[in-house]
């Protein structure tokens, strides 16, 4: 390189060296500002910040001219500060920044937009302010597209010549970076000096571009230092304060969605509440609004004396600001985290000693203080769950959300999760608002239900009065009931049902309004003597299906089946039922207990 003019690569490297930390600092903002738009303005804005990608660079240098000039407004009111622009090597970096950002822009925020949004909304409900969540989540989730998005501005902007060539011009030793230099060189015939100023400019990319190829893990990712072994420190809830008010969490929303209006009007008067429905009934956005996620059109919602969210007085607390632990149904734990840093991240107003202190004695409470140093990719569904609880519980919510959160889990792991966690909870006194689509899980672990259809609450009551009562075609249906047919008034006692070519009678009046009856699988009883006076019937089996436990028949009344008809009840018996009634002659007698017969509208 003996008497070249080094001064070219000098002017690239400073000045794309500075327009890459210009666009890195300026694309992670826009991209975060951007991410969190909902409305039409994002497109437009979007497509702003991205016109200089598709726009030629003459035209950008163009544009530019027309704002930096020397005739330009911002242009004369930098001269009279003595400043001017064209024509100096800040051009060149105005040039390559503006040339480069939409590069690091777009690739942000499409490494932001990758970021599973449940983990943000877990860290809002955790109490963590929009800066945290952004330094703490999206920033390293979103790091291998940050490195890319770098990387390809500091080559955009290397290799940038004809905004920088318009703005800047072509001055030796103050504006020409190589590629203008290159351009000046082959123009002179000095091929040589080009070839060698290309062979840089090539090495230079190629090594950058390595960057992209490194472990992800080595930049945003490190294994936690396992702790220093210390003895185990037991950790129990506050144990309920007999003299404190009731919890109560109190939801009167509306919300239109796509399909329906949601329109909630529901109490859980210190009792573990279950929200039961179909998918898309509205739970889990109800749950969302109750944590801040989501903003109701209208209405109010209050948990103990504070007001979370009131439409008419204009109140909508954050969700970090809510006090609301939600256990999601994918239990979003935070992936670059370990386990005990996932619960320390729920305590991250107290010092780092009190809040591993407080992490251990939750983990070891849910019986997971030996997965503290792992990552949640390395547990299995229960452990994760676990971990979603001990993170929720660290701050020490006033309300705790389930969303299904067994769903995940085996049969046999769902039943022992659920059983620590009723004992890890056996002393909380805040609102527990469960949801879920499981009938018996519902069952065991909620007092009251409330059954959601189409956003509308349809019934609320007590678990064993909704079984025994549902009231509706709907809610039987949903709480299990397998023989649901049409009937007809017939006294306020008895009922004609065409579809079992029979009349049954009922041990209390119906409501006049009823339309159908329904009757549990398990409430049959087959008898060995009666008559249609007493609800019984001959009955002739058309197929069994066996499980562990018990074995479903499918029975025709009144008569046996002909080849291909269907069967007209669905009973469900224990096995040792079964071995009796097997070897038996049919038709067997089946008896429809009156006080189990179920009137519904």
């Amino acid at each position: 390189m003996n008497g070249i003019d080094l001064s070219p690569l000098l002017i690239s490297l400073a000045t794309t060296v500075t327009a890459t930390a210009a666009t890195f600092v300026l694309g992670l903002l826009a991209a975060w500002r951007i991410l969190g738009m909902r409305s039409t303005l994002r497109n437009w804005l979007d497509g702003l910040l991205t016109l200089p990608l598709i726009l030629p660079p003459t035209v950008v240098g163009y544009l530019l001219l027309l704002v930096f000039g020397r005739r330009s407004p911002v242009g004369i009111a930098l001269a009279h500060l003595g400043i001017i622009i064209i024509f100096s090597w800040p051009a060149t970096v105005i040039a390559a920044t503006v040339v480069a950002f939409p590069l690091m822009y777009r690739t942000t925020l499409g490494a932001f937009e990758q970021v599973n949004q449940a983990l943000p909304n877990a860290a809002r409900t955790l109490g963590a302010g929009e800066a945290l969540i952004f330094r703490k989540i999206l920033l390293p989730l979103a790091g291998p597209g940050i490195l890319a998005g770098s990387v390809l501005a500091f080559a955009r902007a290397l290799g940038e010549f004809g905004a920088t060539l318009m703005l800047a011009g072509n001055i030796p030793g103050h504006t020409q970076t190589l590629p203008i230099a290159i351009f000046s060189a082959v123009e002179e015939g000095n091929l040589h000096t080009a070839y060698l100023w290309v062979i840089v400019l090539i090495l230079i990319s190629t090594g950058m571009i390595q960057l992209l190829h490194l472990p992800q893990q080595s930049f945003f990712a490190r294994r936690r230092k396992p702790a220093s072994p210390q003895a185990e420190v037991s950790y129990q809830l506050e144990a309920q304060d007999p003299t404190r008010a009731p919890s109560n969490l109190s939801v009167d929303v509306t919300k239109s969605l796509e399909s329906y209006c949601l329109d909630l009007h529901f109490e859980t008067h210190n009792r573990i509440v279950g929200l039961l429905g179909e998918s898309g009934a509205g739970k889990s956005m109800t749950f969302r609004m109750i944590a801040g996620i989501e903003t109701p059109d209208s209405g109010r919602i209050q948990l103990n004396h504070r007001i979370l969210y009131d439409s008419a007085r204009k109140i909508n607390l954050p969700a970090a600001l809510r006090k609301i632990g939600v256990v999601f149904q994918d239990y979003a734990l935070f992936p670059h985290y370990t386990v005990a840093e996932n619960v320390e991240f729920a305590l991250h107003q107290l010092s780092s000693s009190k809040r591993e202190n407080r992490a251990r004695q939750l983990l070891n409470l849910l019986q997971i203080g030996d997965l503290a140093d792992r990552y949640p990719r390395e547990l299995s569904g229960g452990q994760r769950q676990r971990v979603a609880i001990a993170r929720c519980l660290a701050t020490e919510p006033d309300a705790l959300l389930f969303d299904e959160p067994f769903s995940a889990l085996d049969p046999h792991l769902r039943r022992s999760t659920e059983e620590l966690l009723r004992k890890t909870l056996r002393t909380y006194s805040g609102a527990i608002l469960f949801i879920t689509h499981d009938m018996e899980e519902a069952f065991r672990f909620c007092e009251d239900l409330a059954v959601v259809h189409q956003g509308k609450i349809v019934s609320h009551t007590e678990k064993h009065s909704l079984f025994e009562n549902p009231g509706t075609v709907h809610v039987a249906r949903l709480t299990g009931c397998k023989n649901i047919v049409a009937a007809r008034f017939i006294d306020a006692t008895t009922l004609e049902v065409d579809a079992w070519q029979c009349r049954l009678r009922l041990a209390a009046p119906a409501p006049t309004t009823t339309s159908h009856l329904g009757y549990r699988s398990h409430h049959f009883e087959f008898v060995t003597s009666g008559n249609a006076d007493d609800n019984t019937f001959p009955c002739w089996l058309i197929e069994s299906s066996e499980a562990p436990h018990e074995v479903t028949l499918y029975l025709h009344l009144h008569r046996p089946p002909e080849v291909g008809e269907d069967a007209q009840v669905q009973v469900d018996v224990s096995k040792q039922v079964w071995r009796v009634l097997q070897p038996q002659a049919q038709p067997w007698l089946i008896r429809f207990a009156p006080e189990k017969i179920l009137p519904l509208e």
